[in-house]
């Protein structure tokens, strides 16, 4: 298993992580077996977005002894009520949910207290000016949990939040599909098949920025829904005319900058062990740039996807690390000094780039990646 950091959280997690729809309405022993799979696989990340008082208790009862090999991401804002979820925003409801939940993990603390599903910019200025995001400044004060974080599709909401300093840590819906389609507060809009109906060209201009934006800051972002909720998976299902499949959704995923885990959401212990398998897997099964190229209703012409077609270069240059610190740039408006560390610390730099072409022949894509290594050279104050 490979390990990321989890932006400037200073948590270490590993790229493959667990949701928790595994863990519904599962049996002690079932949830046991799961953890035992991810310890065995070395998978560390688990998300906890739900307040079933069942799920805590088992998953609380299967960690015991071995609490410190896990992360956990656990929410804020969600109450079990007459056996469902419901969200709130009530303070007084919020700390005995949050208190409940410690109590039935048998935990002291946890690694991220994510609070729950903010999706409009009124819901973010309520969390951020109230009693919530004070609630949660004091339990990381205290220690109990070491980060925050918030749960978001929607990339307008997801930026705010981002820019505000506040969090750590951002819990978004990635994948080739979603990443076309504008900000909306409407998530149900991400997987209606009339946001699809017409061909979608290149990433959705705010979703880029966000990821830049996480990158450049140092806030982690865990990944959910990266197969669409299931729906990417199937060919008669995908809003793209064509399924893909899990290795390729979840290498896009961590192609994205500042993501750091894929919370994957297996039913079966099977699919949790074939989600870790990607690991091993071979690069031609995780590629899934000649995928997408492919496909029938969506195209990325001229759009860099980081996806390292364009490899190998004769003079040894990361062309995908150059490529994303100059969008840095382009976003910020100008050069941050990290920026401009991370890519004097690149072995190769764009100057040395001699025009061969051989990169644009390789590319899926169409990128312009010369014009990219001259605008690239002449933005980090170099010479062709």
């Amino acid at each position: 298993m490979k390990y990321r950091k989890l932006g400037r959280t200073g948590i270490v997690v590993s790229e493959i992580g667990m949701g928790c729809e595994g863990f519904l309405n599962k049996s002690y022993e079932t949830i046991k077996e799961f953890l035992d799979v991810m310890e065995w696989g070395g998978s560390n990340c688990i998300d906890l977005y739900t307040p079933n008082p069942d799920m805590r208790s088992n998953l609380g009862r299967a960690m015991r002894g071995r609490r410190e090999k896990f992360v956990l991401q656990a929410h804020l804002c969600t109450i079990w009520e007459n056996g469902q979820y419901r969200c709130t925003r009530d303070i007084a409801e919020v700390k005995a949910s949050f208190e409940d939940q410690l109590r039935r993990l048998e935990t002291e603390y946890v690694e991220i207290g994510m609070v729950h599903y903010i999706d409009s910019l009124a819901v973010w200025n309520e969390v951020r000016d109230g009693a919530v995001m004070q609630y949660v400044k004091k339990l990381k004060e205290a220690g109990t949990i070491r980060a925050i974080g918030i749960s978001s599709h929607n990339p307008q909401v997801s930026l705010a939040a981002v820019n505000s300093g506040l969090i750590d840590v951002l819990m978004f819906s990635v994948n080739p599909c979603y990443d076309l389609l504008p900000a909306s507060e409407d998530v149900g809009k991400l997987w209606d098949d009339k946001s699809y109906e017409k061909p979608l060209v290149n990433m959705d201009p705010e979703r880029q920025a966000l990821y830049e934006a996480c990158d450049r800051f140092g806030v982690g972002i865990t990944v959910m829904k990266a197969f669409g909720v299931g729906d990417l998976l199937n060919s008669n299902l995908s809003p793209a005319g064509k399924a893909l499949t899990p290795y390729q959704c979840i290498h896009y995923a961590l192609t994205r900058p500042g993501v750091a885990s894929v919370l994957v959401g297996a039913r079966k212990v099977e699919e949790l062990k074939n989600c870790i398998a990607y690991q091993d897997a071979p690069d031609s099964e995780k590629d899934y740039a000649e995928a997408l190229a492919s496909l029938p209703k969506i195209s990325w012409y001229g759009h860099c996807m980081y996806c390292g077609h364009c490899a190998p270069c004769p003079k040894g240059i990361d062309i995908a690390s150059v490529t994303k610190f100059l969008n840095l740039t382009i976003a910020q408006g100008e050069v941050p000094e990290t920026v401009r560390e991370h890519y004097a610390a690149l072995p190769h730099l764009a100057d040395e780039c001699i025009g061969c072409g051989a990169c644009e022949k390789r590319c899926p894509f169409r990128v312009p990646i010369m014009d990219n290594m001259e605008r690239a050279a002449a933005v980090f104050n170099k010479r062709i």
